[in-house]
C-alpha cells in the first residue's frame, strides 16, 4: 500500500529551538541572487555574510561546542557577489560555491574554532559570464552542474579545464536548476517562463520543455517524487504560487496551490523519504510544510509554523543527523538577519524518545558516491547504497581511538591525509570524496542528537528531557485539529449576506438555540437561523428583524436564548425578542429601545454574570450601563481619547477592560469609579485591537498590530497595566484585526481574522513563555468569521474542547476543535474540568449595581457511563516482538497439517448445524397446483 496514502506525516509538528539554541552573532547578506543563501551538512552550516560586494561567506558548525556555544567564523571567498553554494553529499568538510567572479571555487571546510583555508582546492573558469548556480550531483562524486548567465554547464572536477557539456542556451537568465534523485536527468527554470528537462548524457537540447511560467519572476524548481517537478513562482495576479508538474508533459501542472501575495520568492526544501516539503518565502515569518502525496490530494499542508524574524534563507540537515529516537523526521535552520534558527520537525508518537519508529524511517541514501563523475558520463546509473536509519543497527565504535580504521586506511591510500594541527584533513586531488570502494557509507552515530539548539543524550529518558529542556514547555492541546463538521449540519444557500460590519463587530453571533446574521438589504435586516435545522435555505425572502438603521453590532443575552440586543449608527441599542421556535414573520417593533449616546455605537457586551446588564462603547468616547430591565442608563464611564476598539467583562464580573486607538489599555471598576482605575500602553499599530481576560482574570490579552502593521499578541498583568506587556508574539501580517476566544477551563485561546483562511491557536499560560503555540486549522477558503458554542455543545467523547460555528459566503458550518488521545473510552478528566453554568445568571442587575458579587455554580461534562482516564486502569508493559523461541520454533509437518484441517473445519462449520433454508417457511402440498 503506498504509505502516502495513510498520511503518518499529517500531525507533523515543527518545533523552533529555544533562543539559547539558535546561532548568534550571523550578519546575513542581502543581496540579489537566484543561488541560495544558506546551506548545510550534517557538520557545518555555511552562509552569505554582510560585507561590501558580498564575496565572504559566514561558517558556522551543526552542533554546538563543548561550551554549549556556536563559533561563527568568516571566509573570503571571492573576489564579488558569492550567488550559491552546495555541500558534497559525499564529504561533510566539502563545499562549491560560484560567485559573480565568474569562478567556480572548492573549498575543504575546517572546524569553525580552527583557522580556515586562505585558498581553494580547485578553481573553475567557465568563461560564461557571471555564474548564478552551482549544485553536486546526487550519486557521483566530482560532478557539478553550473548555471551561467544563460546556460547550464555539466563540469568534471578532474578535467579543469572544459566543461563535459555546455547544454543549449535558454533565452533569458537561468533561474534554478535541480538534479533528479537518481541523477539521470536535470530541470531547470527560466526567466523566459520555460521549464526544461534535459539528459545531458544523451543530447544538448531538452528532452522536454513547455512555456509553463506565468510569469517570469524569481521561479524555483525542485525534483519531488517519481517523474514529479515542483515549481515555486509567481501567477499572472503576482501571487505566490506552488504548482506541481509531470516531467513526461509540462505544458500543464498536476496541482498548485496559492500562497499569498508577497515580494520575496519562494525557497521550496524536499525531503524525499517522507514526502514532506518545506516552503519560506524570503522577507516572511512563516515557514509552510506541505505532503506531496501520490494521490489526491497531491500537496496538502501540514504545518504552518511562525518564526521571530523574516527569513533570508533556509537549507535543510541531512537525515543522517536527525534525532530518529525523537521522531524527528526534519530539521530545517532558518537565516535571518543576525542569526540561524533550528526547526525541528516531529512526528508525536506514543513511545517517542523510547524506541525508533521504523514505519517513519525507511532505509535512505548513504554518504559513499555510487560511481565517479567519468563512469556516471560513459553512462552509468548506479544508485547509492541506501543505510538504516536505526541506532541499533549501527556499528559500534572501536574500542582503541588511537587505531586506524580500515576507512582511514583507505582514504589515506587514495591521496588524503589528516591534518591534526587544523582538525581537517588535507588531500592530493580536488575532490577526495571517498569512493564507493574506498570507505563504508556513513550511518547517523547512535549519539546523533537534535542539534543547533537540539542537544544530543545518552539515554531516551534522558535525550527527552533534553529536547523539553531545549524546546520549552510543550502544550497538551499543541496537536489539536480542527475540522469542518458533516454537511448534513451545515445551513447552506445564504443569500445577501453583509460581509462589510466594522471592525468592532464579530460578523455574526450564536447562541446554544440560533444563529442572527446580518443582511446587506435596506434596513438593518437581520437573519435568524435556528440550529436545530440545518440544510439549505430556500431562494424565497425570509422572515427577518429590521432595525431601520445600519447594523455596528449585536450580540444574544447569555442568560435569555431570545433575547437580541443590536445596536445601529443611529446611537440606539434595540432590544428584540425572538418567538420560541424562531421567526416566522418579520419583526419590527424591538421589545425595548436604549438611548444615551450622541454618536454611532461601536459594541456592546452583556454582563458575564448579572442577569439584564448591558455595556456599550461610542464614538463620543464614553462607554454606558444600562439595566435592560429598567431600560435605564445606570452608569458613564470616561477617560478614552480616540476610538474604543473592544471592550471586555472579567470572568467575576467586577471589572471592565478597554483597549483604544490612543494607545492605551484601561481597566474600570464600574461601580466605583467613572474613570479607569488602572491605565497603561497598549500596541504600538492603530488599526484596530481586541481585549479579553485570561488566566483566571489576573492577565489581560490584547490583539493588535505593532509600529509595521504585523499582528502579534500582548500579554498584559490585570494588577500592573502601567508597566506594559509581560510578553508578546507576532502572528502574522494581515489587515483584519484578529478576534480571540478564550476557553477558560483549558486556557486555549483560538483567533482568526475577517477573510482569514488560518485559526491560530495557542496555550496561554502565566510563567514564561507565556504563549505556547499549538497546532493552526486552516479552511478551505477565507471566512467571514468563527462565532464559538457554549462548552456543552462540545462532544467529550471526541475530545473536543471548542465548537464554533464559521461563516462563510454562502454557509454557516460547524467546527469542532478536537484533542488527539489514545484512550477515547475514557473522560479525558485532565482537559474537561468542571465549567461554568454561565447561561444562569448568578445575581441580578439590581443585586450587582448595588456591590453584591457572584459566582457561576460548576458542572461536570462526564457522562455517566464513561470512566475518568485517571481511574483507569494501569496496563502492564506490552512487548512489542514475539521472543525468539516463537521465530525459532519449528513445527513438524504434521503439526502444520492438522492446524491447516482445524482452520478449515471451523470456517466451514459444523456439519450437524441445519442448513438456513430449512427454517424458511413455505407452502402446504394442497396448495400446489396440478
Amino acid at each position: 500500500m503506498n504509505r502516502f496514502k495513510t498520511s503518518k506525516f499529517k500531525n507533523t509538528t515543527p518545533k523552533i529551538a529555544k533562543k539559547d539554541g539558535w546561532i548568534n552573532n550571523v550578519r546575513a547578506g542581502s543581496f540579489s541572487c537566484q543561488g541560495n543563501h544558506i546551506k548545510a551538512s550534517s557538520k557545518l552550516v555555511a552562509f552569505n555574510a554582510e560585507q561590501a560586494g558580498g564575496g565572504m561567506l559566514g561558517l558556522s558548525s551543526v552542533k554546538p561546542g563543548s561550551d554549549g556555544q556556536w563559533t561563527v567564523t568568516q571566509i573570503s571567498c571571492h573576489s564579488d557577489l558569492v550567488t550559491d553554494m552546495d555541500f558534497s553529499p559525499f564529504d561533510e568538510s566539502l563545499l562549491v560555491t560560484c560567485s559573480a567572479d565568474e569562478t567556480v571555487k572548492l573549498w575543504r571546510l575546517c572546524d569553525p574554532e580552527l583557522q580556515q583555508p586562505s585558498s581553494p582546492e580547485l578553481t573553475l573558469r567557465p568563461g560564461h559570464g557571471r555564474l548564478e548556480l552551482v549544485l553536486f550531483h546526487p550519486t557521483s562524486s566530482g560532478l557539478l552542474a553550473v548555471g551561467a548567465n544563460k546556460s547550464p554547464l555539466i563540469w568534471d572536477t578532474s578535467r579543469q579545464d572544459t566543461p563535459l557539456a555546455a547544454l543549449e542556451q535558454h533565452g533569458d537568465q537561468l533561474q534554478s536548476l535541480s538534479w533528479k534523485q537518481d541523477g539521470s536527468l536535470l530541470a531547470s527554470s527560466c526567466k523566459d517562463k520555460m521549464l526544461r528537462v534535459f539528459d545531458p548524457r544523451a543530447q544538448l537540447t531538452p528532452v522536454q520543455s513547455a512555456k509553463s511560467l506565468q510569469n517570469n519572476k524569481d521561479s524555483r524548481i525542485l525534483w519531488v517524487k517519481d517523474d514529479r517537478l515542483l515549481t515555486t513562482g509567481f501567477d499572472m495576479m503576482r501571487s505566490r504560487e506552488v504548482r506541481l508538474w509531470d516531467s513526461r508533459k509540462l505544458s500543464s501542472s498536476l496541482s498548485s496551490v496559492s500562497l499569498g501575495t508577497s515580494s520575496g520568492s519562494v525557497i521550496p526544501l524536499f525531503d524525499d523519504d517522507t514526502g514532506l516539503l518545506v516552503l519560506a518565502g524570503t522577507g516572511d515569518t512563516v515557514v509552510d510544510c506541505f505532503e506531496v502525496s501520490s494521490s489526491e490530494p497531491l500537496l496538502s499542508q501540514v504545518s504552518h509554523c511562525l518564526t521571530d524574524a523574516s527569513t533570508r534563507g533556509v537549507a535543510m540537515i541531512p537525515k543522517l543527523a536527525l534525532d530518529v529516537i525523537s521522531c524527528e523526521v526534519m530539521r530545517v535552520l532558518q537565516l535571518t538577519d543576525s542569526c540561524i534558527v533550528p526547526i525541528s520537525y516531529q512526528v508525536p508518537r506514543k513511545h517517542s524518545g523510547q524506541e525508533f519508529h521504523d514505519d517513519l524511517y525507511p532505509d535512505t541514501v548513504g554518504a559513499t558516491p555510487a560511481m565517479s563523475a567519468e563512469e556516471w558520463w560513459q553512462g552509468g546509473n548506479k544508485q547509492v547504497e541506501r543505510v538504516s536509519l536505526n541506532p541499533a543497527k549501527q556499528p559500534k565504535p572501536k574500542a582503541s581511538p588511537a587505531k586506524q580504521t580500515p576507512a582511514k586506511k583507505e582514504l589515506a591510500s587514495a591521496g588524503s591525509k589528516e591534518d591534526p594541527a587544523r582538525g581537517c584533513s588535507t588531500s592530493s586531488s580536488p575532490l577526495s570524496t571517498p569512493s564507493s570502494s574506498a570507505a563504508p557509507s556513513r550511518s547517523p552515530s547512535t549519539t546523533s542528537g537534535l542539534s543547533s539548539g537540539f542537544v544530543p543524550s545518552p539515554s531516551p529518558s534522558q535525550s527527552v528531557k533534553a529536547i523539553q529542556s531545549m524546546l520549552g514547555p510543550t502544550s497538551k492541546f499543541r496537536h489539536i485539529q480542527g475540522a469542518v463538521m458533516h454537511r448534513d449540519t451545515h445551513i447552506t444557500n445564504l443569500q445577501g449576506l453583509n460581509l462589510t460590519t466594522p471592525g468592532e463587530c464579530d460578523g455574526f453571533c450564536v447562541n446554544r438555540e440560533r444563529v442572527a446574521v446580518p443582511l446587506a438589504i435596506s434596513g438593518g435586516q437581520i437573519a435568524v437561523f435556528e440550529r436545530s435545522q440545518p440544510g439549505k435555505l430556500p431562494y424565497t425572502a425570509l422572515p427577518t428583524i429590521q432595525n431601520s438603521v445600519s447594523v455596528v453590532d449585536f450580540s444574544w443575552d447569555p442568560f435569555d436564548m431570545q433575547r437580541l440586543a443590536v445596536a445601529g449608527d443611529d446611537a440606539k441599542i434595540r432590544v428584540w425578542q425572538v418567538p420560541q421556535g424562531g421567526l416566522t414573520e418579520t419583526l419590527t417593533e424591538p421589545e425595548l429601545i436604549l438611548q444615551g449616546h450622541t454618536e454611532k455605537i461601536y459594541s456592546i457586551k452583556f454582563h458575564p454574570l448579572a442577569s439584564g446588564l448591558l455595556v456599550s462603547s461610542s464614538y463620543d468616547l464614553t462607554v454606558r450601563l444600562w439595566d435592560l430591565e429598567s431600560g435605564d442608563q445606570v452608569n458613564l464611564l470616561t477617560g478614552h481619547e480616540d476610538q474604543i476598539f473592544a471592550m471586555a467583562w472579567s470572568p467575576d464580573g467586577k471589572l471592565l477592560a478597554t483597549v483604544c486607538k490612543d494607545g492605551k489599555v484601561r481597566i474600570y471598576d464600574p461601580r466605583k469609579s467613572t474613570a479607569p482605575v488602572q491605565e497603561g500602553p497598549g500596541p504600538e499599530g492603530h488599526r484596530g485591537a481586541r481585549v479579553v481576560w485570561v488566566c483566571e482574570g489576573k492577565y489581560l490579552l490584547v490583539s493588535g498590530f505593532d509600529s509595521r502593521s504585523e499582528r502579534g499578541l500582548y500579554l498584559y498583568s490585570a494588577d500592573s497595566l502601567s508597566s506594559g506587556a509581560v510578553a508578546n508574539t507576532s502572528a502574522d501580517a494581515s489587515p483584519s484585526t484578529l478576534i480571540p476566544f478564550y476557553d477558560p477551563d483549558t486556557s486555549v485561546v483560538i483567533l482568526t481574522g475577517k477573510g482569514d483562511t488560518r485559526v491560530h491557536i495557542y496555550e496561554v499560560v502565566p510563567e514564561d513563555p507565556y504563549f505556547i503555540d499549538c497546532s493552526s486549522f486552516h479552511s478551505p477558503e477565507p471566512h467571514k468569521g468563527l462565532a464559538f458554542l457554549p462548552k456543552t455543545e462540545c462532544n467529550v467523547r471526541d475530545v473536543e474542547i471548542a465548537v464554533a460555528l464559521m461563516l462563510t459566503k454562502s454557509t454557516i458550518e460547524p467546527v469542532a476543535f478536537r484533542v488527539p488521545r489514545v484512550k477515547k473510552e475514557f473522560f479525558q478528566d485532565d482537559v474537561f474540568t468542571d465549567t461554568a453554568v454561565f447561561w444562569e445568571p448568578a445575581l441580578t442587575a439590581a443585586a450587582w449595581l448595588s456591590g453584591i458579587n457572584g459566582r457561576h455554580k460548576k458542572m461536570s461534562l462526564k457522562p455517566k457511563d464513561m470512566t475518568p482516564v485517571s481511574e483507569a486502569p494501569k496496563e502492564a508493559p506490552v512487548r512489542k516482538y514475539l521472543p525468539s523461541s516463537v521465530y525459532l520454533e519449528e513445527k513438524t509437518d504434521e503439526q502444520k497439517k492438522e492446524e491447516l484441517l482445524s482452520a478449515m473445519v471451523a470456517k466451514l462449520g459444523n456439519m450437524d448445524d441445519p442448513l438456513p433454508q430449512e427454517s424458511f417457511e413455505g407452502v402446504d402440498e394442497d396448495e400446489w397446483d396440478d
